[in-house]
Formats: structure tokens, C-alpha cells, sequence
């Protein structure tokens, strides 16, 4: 769920709490080698710079953003990919909807490990040629002094979902610094943000802030009062899209903060995290996306796992596999593949680091054009589609999950999702393999039911979704 390596704190004292469902990939690396910036321009890991206000050179653009062993993709490619484009051009984009960010705030700027939001999407859009991105800040649960501060992770969602919705209203809700610290903590951050976002749009996109960890970090009490602010979402008609992790069938740890940092050991658990086991999230997991450079075609997909994640640590495939919490849903039912409990995820989309969508951090004078990856890509991206559906179908679709199954089980599967069949969600932990599943035909505990072909899928799910 987390994207963190102990190591800077050798090359960076951290400016408050390090949050992170798959902070940016390479970020905090550059952040220790000068050499991955350049004094003007878009710092590239090769050296070359590009001005943010240019638009993406031809073919292979965002590679130039990126290291040697990543292909990395416009917002145009990802667009495209995932068949958003033409609903651009006929005016779905995004256009008086609202989605809501819990976000952990920031204290001190300190480039380029947390940055001010403004500069980074000012960057953004120039450098992709989109427009300029409709954001606030809602320092109700949190307040900040400076409430634009924003670390890798933040950055991720925002850009990911103005890529993908660029005429959408991103509403960044921060909640206190503390909130990964401990399973209270995340709780309380949890159900404080489900209650005040889903009074103020239609969506809610959880990466990391608002997420909790493994199921097993909570009694039945505290996992009662997610559901009830949960249920509350969907009796405002608010979808709520949330990751599933990036340590495949391990959950994520109970202490986020400490764990990751080095603070305390780490013993591998097979488990789903909570929030997206909850049956009223639309639980989103991670893929290998294989798009054309030249036209952003998509050409296949596979589950993001090992090689392309970091064996030992946290970062290393598509979270998923079987509530202990939670009976299986009745929008499950007859699924193959599915147990008696609830299975997650439900959908997927990108999130290898390897093949990410290029992202900026600028300090308003000098940008780093970097990767991005984890379930903290794939969540916003599916967040982006349902704000999609919802200017389309002119109405929030709200609790979308029985409508994605719906569709599942209709003719128009294959036209309205990317089946993932090949793939694992394995972990190791050396010496010790923590054995995952296996991606399958239609819907599996690694992928779910597959990533989107939005110019199908979203006319279905306006069809589909309770009016």
C-alpha cells in the first residue's frame, strides 16, 4: 500500500509524515541525486531538459522523463489506452462533477520531497498541454498553514485524475499528519473523512490518507463504524473508490508510518486491507499496462507483481484476495472464482511503476518530470472514470459495485473491460514466499473484474447503475 524506502532518510530529513499508497517512484531517489534535475526546465534521469510549458515531443514521450528501465506514459497515451479520449472529444470530461481527496497534511516545503501543489500542476498542465486544474483545499479535519504543501503521493492522485478528467473539480481534504500511525489513528481519519467528503462530491478517491491497513488491525467495532460511514456515502449517492495495496496477498501493516520507516519490524500477513474489503467500496487493483507509444493503443495488460515490484519491501504487486470480515456481497454471487467471503479487488487498472504515468514536481522554477505506480495510480484512475459516468448519465451513479457486476455478466464484458488472465499477486519476504493467486478468466482475487474500456464501460454503467 505503501511506497516508502528507509534509505533517504540518509540523504533527507522528512518533513512531517511520509504518506504513500505508492509515492512516485523515483522521487525519492532524485531527491538525493542532483543529478536527476537540471536548473530550468523538466529535469530528466537522462540529463536532457524540457521546458513545462512545451508540449510532449512525439512518440516515446514520457520516456524522456524517466530512467532507463521504465516506459512511462503521457496523459494523452493513458487517455487513450483506456479509451477516455473519445469521450473527451464529445465533452465528457469531467465537467461539473466533484472529487474528493483525503490527502495527510503537509508542514514544511521542502522541494522535492514535498512541494506546493499549484507549482506542480501549473507544470502539469503546460508540459501535457491540458487545462488549468479546478482545486481547493478543506482543512476542516486538519487545518494547515500551508494547505497546498504536498508530498509525492498527493501529487500522484491529483495528476492521475486531472489527466483523465481534466474539466473535473479535484477537492483535496486533508487529514491530520498522525492519521498512519497507528489502526485508532487511521480509523478515526477514516470515518472523520468518508463523512465530511461524501458531503462535498460525488466521488471519493482513497490512496493512502483514509486507509487503514490489514483487516486484522481492527476489532468488529472499528470496522462497524467504517461500514456506517460507508453506508451513510452511499445514501448520498457517493461512489467510493478505494486502492487495494501494493504488497500483493500481504496486507499492508497495522502501524504504517513506523513499519515502513524502520521503526519496527515487519512480519508478512496474508490478508486484504480495509478499506477496500469493505463490500460498499469499489476496490481498485493494480496492472501492467502494454500501450503503444506512437498512438497510446492499448495492446495488453497483465498483473502488476514480481519482477516489477521490490522483493522484501512494501512496493510489489496488486493487493487482493479474501475478507475475513465481511460475508461475500450479493453482487458476488455466482462469480466464479469467488469464496464466501468477499473477494477483492473489483476492477484494475496501471499501477507498474515500470509503466506508469509521467508526473511533475516543480519548485515553480525547476520540474522533475518522474514515474508513478502502485494501486494509488489505479484508484484515481477508476475514480476519474466514475466522474466520467456521472456527467454522462447526468447523475451521481453512487454505489456503483452491483452495476460493474451487472456488466460482468452481460455480452458486453469483453467490450467494456481488459480481462487480466496472467499473473500472480505472490509476495516474498526472503526466505520467506507468501504464496498469492492467480489471475483468471473474468473476475480474480489479483485483478478483479480487469481494467476499463471507458467508451464502452461507461454507457453501461449509466445504463446499468440505479437510477
Amino acid at each position: 500500500m505503501v511506497r516508502f524506502r528507509p534509505r533517504i532518510a540518509q540523504c533527507h530529513r522528512l518533513p512531517g509524515r511520509v504518506s504513500g499508497l505508492a509515492i512516485a517512484i523515483g522521487l525519492l531517489a532524485a531527491a538525493c541525486d542532483p543529478a536527476h534535475t537540471a536548473a530550468t526546465g523538466a529535469a530528466t534521469s537522462r540529463g536532457t531538459a524540457q521546458p513545462p510549458s512545451a508540449s510532449p515531443p512525439s512518440g516515446s514521450t514520457a520516456d524522456q522523463g524517466c530512467d532507463s528501465v521504465t516506459t512511462c506514459y503521457t496523459p494523452q497515451q493513458l487517455q487513450v489506452a483506456y479509451g477516455i479520449k473519445p469521450l473527451l472529444e464529445r465533452g465528457i470530461d469531467g465537467s461539473g462533477e466533484t472529487v474528493v481527496l483525503p490527502e495527510l497534511a503537509e508542514t514544511r516545503l521542502n522541494p522535492p520531497l514535498v512541494t506546493d501543489l499549484r507549482q506542480d500542476m501549473t507544470a502539469f498542465d503546460g508540459m501535457f498541454r491540458l487545462p488549468a486544474a479546478r482545486m481547493r483545499v478543506v482543512t476542516t479535519l486538519a487545518g494547515s498553514g500551508s494547505p497546498w504543501l504536498a508530498f509525492g503521493e498527493e501529487v500522484l492522485d491529483v495528476e492521475m485524475l486531472h489527466a483523465l478528467a481534466p474539466d473535473a473539480t479535484l477537492v483535496i481534504l486533508l487529514v491530520p499528519s498522525t492519521s498512519l500511525d497507528n489502526a485508532k489513528n487511521a480509523v478515526a481519519a477514516a470515518v472523520a473523512s468518508l463523512r465530511v467528503g461524501s458531503s462535498l462530491g460525488g466521488v471519493m478517491s482513497i490512496s493512502a490518507a483514509g486507509q487503514i491497513g490489514g483487516e486484522y488491525c481492527v476489532n468488529r467495532a472499528q470496522a462497524a463504524s467504517v461500514n456506517t460511514a460507508l453506508q451513510e456515502a452511499a445514501v448520498r449517492r457517493v461512489t467510493v473508490v478505494a486502492a487495494s495495496g501494493d504488497i500483493g496477498a500481504v496486507s499492508e501493516p497495522c502501524d504504517v508510518y513506523s513499519a515502513l520507516a524502520g521503526g519496527g519490524p515487519f512480519t508478512p500477513v496474508k490478508a486484504v486491507n480495509l478499506l477496500a474489503s469493505d463490500p460498499l467500496v469499489l476496490g481498485a487493483g493494480g496492472t501492467s499496462l502494454n500501450a503503444s507509444h506512437a498512438t497510446g493503443a492499448w495492446n495488453s495488460e497483465t498483473v502488476w507483481g514480481l519482477p516489477y515490484g521490490n522483493s522484501g519491501m512494501s512496493f510489489q504487486a496488486s493487493g487482493g484476495g479474501f475478507s475475513s470480515l465481511f460475508p461475500r456481497p450479493g453482487y458476488q454471487d455466482g462469480v466464479p472464482g469467488t469464496r464466501t467471503t468477499r473477494g477483492v479487488p473489483d476492477v484494475s487498472a496501471d499501477a507498474n511503476p515500470h509503466t506508469g504515468m509521467a508526473i511533475i514536481l516543480s519548485n515553480g522554477t525547476t520540474s522533475m518530470v518522474r514515474n508513478s505506480g502502485g494501486t494509488s495510480a489505479s484508484a484515481p484512475i477508476w475514480a476519474a472514470l466514475i466522474a466520467l459516468a456521472d456527467q454522462y448519465a447526468g447523475r451521481h451513479l453512487g454505489f456503483v459495485n452491483p452495476a460493474i457486476y451487472q456488466i460482468a455478466t452481460s455480452p458486453s464484458y469483453h467490450q467494456a473491460f481488459h480481462d487480466v488472465t496472467v499473473g500472480n499477486n505472490t509476495a516474498q519476504f526472503p526466505p520467506v514466499t507468501i504464496t498469492g493467486y492467480q489471475a483468471a478468466p473474468g473476475w480474480d482475487p489479483v485483478t478483479g473484474l480487469g481494467s476499463p474500456d471507458a467508451q464502452v464501460l461507461i454507457p453501461l454503467l449509466a445504463r446499468y447503475a440505479t437510477a
